[in-house]
């Protein structure tokens, strides 16, 4: 073994920081953090035992400096690096510049992760070992008949500087956006073409090897359940795969991990078409996200792991055997009803009941929730960055148990803040296809109209739903009301302002729901009889304060737990939450939008435009322009057919949320433009 490691770097943010850093506290190593200017008060920085600024916010000046990052390890007294993942975490150039600086680089030889940084050289280095793989396609001479296409970037991952070609004429366009997006990510533009499987499952092995030659196979993870090419729930073991494809995965991966004398955790990923066929994807040459299901089946710390063999440990002969099954779900700052909008803003508060373990394997049992989070109540989530805040981990001696404990846990979290896609991740667990295993890429778009997706176009609302949200109304105007006289929580009827012994007017709150936007009357009066508020007929009110509010309806008690914020009112319940926004009692005809104006949709950067200007036609849906926020473009398109009358966005110009950034006179029927 090597001199061991006194000092860790994390050349990362967010909860990847905070997961090594609680591996090197357990090993008693010290830790250093870094940090932009829009992560000053984040918890990563307040948990390390040092912490050096980066100065700027946009990830090219910051986490993207292999420079500042060296010299933030050298000046903090750090004797190690450790990527995490994303950022830098793939670049052979940063893995030479932390080792030529006499630091211990926590992570595969700088070679091997150039072998497999290009995904174009990768696939050449796979094929020559015997690796099935799709071929590269020339973007100049493609056909139809090989459409549909996958445009991909060449170094990085994480569903960024990928699109999926259908037309032919849409190519140019899709490899453009493909190329900015990749460059902004990855500092590098670099993309290719490859044939795009439709219904394929998304699996990958999980390998850890040693500078002694043994390599580990640690199960297998379907990741198929994906939104725009990011995951979104993966678990492990990959159900319903036949053993020999199992077997045959193994095989690959371990081939891949030798052809270039890998070392430390990795990953093969493979894309397994309908018919069962395997073909090579890409080596991410580092930790991945959702190592957590992993490690719980498998009882190891892989950072742990990562870092002894940077000092020089041997592996055992043999990796310990698998327990259980274990599923994992990431909780985002976004809206998927609207095209998976990122959603920044302040969180108020971030809490999942049953949690057994944070960044750690639950122990002393075979089961338990996990929880791995990158924020904390309190902070602000920015636009910068990637929009994850936490990954919730279920392990159990079943998938099926595994899947009920997830899916329980987040429907009684507690998200106070951002929209979240909290909802989705609870009716994708629950869906009859996925309690069946039959998973693939197409997932969501498949099922949109059951998970309450935008591609669904509109329906009616879900009648449990809006059951949920008129009580959590009726609640929160109750609450509303006991804050504001002072009520005390235990009085039966309550003295919501008094009652009177002649009827008087109904109290009136409006409210609307978020996201969806479904407003809520609730007429109320409280007198001697109790609580008569329309449409809730039979319901009583058992006790009311500022933060808590007890009714009971068919005999069944109702709690609901309030918390009234500046933007908006939180309620949650066993029976649902609900982020409700007060609304006046009567509509400000000045603040209606002018007709056809596009306003941003979130805080962004204006990264492109269409070229178009004052005075063209457009076409609905024709993108106008796009905007860069959490790590993603976004279009603007042309809500419907006519005249674009300002473009007032400019590239480079960053706009704050409700910006007009252009305006549109519709083109009616039977009208010129």
């Amino acid at each position: 073994m090597g001199t061991p490691i006194g000092s860790v770097l994390v050349a990362n943010r967010g909860e990847i920081a905070r997961r090594v850093f609680r591996t090197c506290r357990a090993l008693g190593i010290a830790t250093v953090a870094v940090y932009s200017d829009a992560d000053g008060a984040a918890a990563h920085v307040a948990e390390a035992d040092a912490a050096v600024r980066l100065p700027g916010d946009a990830p090219a000046d910051t986490y993207l400096r292999a420079d500042l990052l060296v010299a933030a390890a050298l000046s903090a007294g750090a004797d190690a690096v450790h990527p995490g993942y994303g950022f830098l975490s793939e670049s052979a150039g940063f893995a030479r510049a932390v080792t030529a600086a006499g630091l211990v680089w926590i992570g595969p030889p700088a070679a091997a992760v150039e072998a497999m940084g290009s995904k174009t050289r990768a696939k050449e280095l796979m094929a020559a070992a015997g690796v099935p793989v799709f071929a590269a396609l020339d973007p100049g001479a493609v056909t139809d008949a090989q459409l549909p296409l996958l445009v991909k970037a060449a170094a990085g991952g994480g569903g960024r500087g990928m699109r999926v070609v259908r037309e032919r004429e849409s190519l140019e366009g899709e490899l453009a956006a493909a190329r900015a997006e990749a460059a902004a990510a990855f500092g590098d533009g670099e993309v290719f073409v490859e044939p795009y499987v439709e219904g394929a499952r998304h699996v990958e092995v999980q390998l850890l090897a040693d500078d002694h030659g043994t390599v580990w196979v640690l199960g297998e993870r379907d990741c198929s359940l994906q939104r725009r090419h990011q995951k979104v729930i993966e678990e492990t073991p990959a159900p319903g795969l036949a053993a020999q494809l199992r077997a045959e995965l193994h095989r690959a991966a371990v081939s891949a991990a030798r052809s270039i004398g890998y070392r430390g955790a990795g990953t093969a990923e493979f894309l397994v078409s309908a018919d069962g066929r395997p073909y090579f994807l890409e080596m991410n040459t580092r930790l991945q996200v959702e190592h957590p299901v992993t490690e719980c089946v498998t009882g190891l710390d892989l950072v742990a792991w990562q870092i002894r063999i940077a000092e020089g440990a041997a592996l055992p002969p043999e990796p310990p055997a698998p327990r259980g099954h274990a599923v994992e779900a990431r909780l985002c700052a976004e809206d998927p009803a609207r095209g998976w909008q990122p959603q920044p803003g302040d969180l108020h508060l971030l809490d999942i009941p049953g949690v057994d373990a944070e960044f750690a394997v639950p122990p002393g049992r075979d089961a338990g929730l996990r929880l791995d989070s990158g924020v904390t109540g309190g902070e602000r989530i920015g636009v910068h960055y990637d929009p994850m805040l936490a990954k919730l981990i279920a392990w159990a001696p079943t998938r099926a148990e595994a899947v009920r404990r997830l899916a329980h846990a987040l429907e009684r979290s507690r998200l106070h803040g951002p929209v979240t896609n909290r909802d989705l991740l609870v009716r994708a667990l629950r869906h009859p296809d996925f309690g069946a295993a039959r998973l693939d890429t197409g997932f969501f778009e498949r099922h949109a109209a059951d998970l309450g997706l935008a591609q669904a176009g509109a329906g009616e609302p879900d009648g449990a739903r809006v059951d949920a949200e008129r009580f959590a109304a009726l609640a929160a105007a109750l609450a509303d009301a006991a804050g504001r006289t002072g009520a005390p929580g235990a009085a039966v009827p309550v003295r919501l302002g008094g009652w009177r012994n002649v009827p008087s007017q109904p109290q009136l709150k409006r409210f609307r729901a978020e996201p969806d936007g479904r407003a809520y009357d609730i007429r109320y009066r409280l007198d001697r009889d109790g609580l008569a508020a329309e449409g809730f007929d039979g319901v009583r009110l058992v006790s009311a304060a500022a933060d808590r509010v007890v009714l009971e309806a068919g005999g069944v008690l109702r709690t609901y737990l309030v918390a009234a914020r500046p933007e908006r009112t939180f309620v949650d319940s066993p029976f649902g939450s609900a982020a409700l926004t007060a609304l006046p009692r009567f509509p400000d005809p000045e603040q209606s939008a002018a007709p056809g104006s596009l306003r941003a949709p979130m805080p962004g950067t204006v990264v492109r435009t269409a070229g178009l200007a004052a005075g063209d036609r457009v076409e609905a849906g024709q993108p106008l322009l796009w905007l860069e926020a959490m790590k993603m473009e976004h279009v603007i398109a042309a809500p419907a057919a006519g005249t674009l009358l300002e473009l007032t966005a400019e590239v480079g110009r960053q706009v704050e949320l409700g910006a007009v950034l252009a305006v549109v006179k519709e083109e009616r029927e039977g009208t010129a433009p």
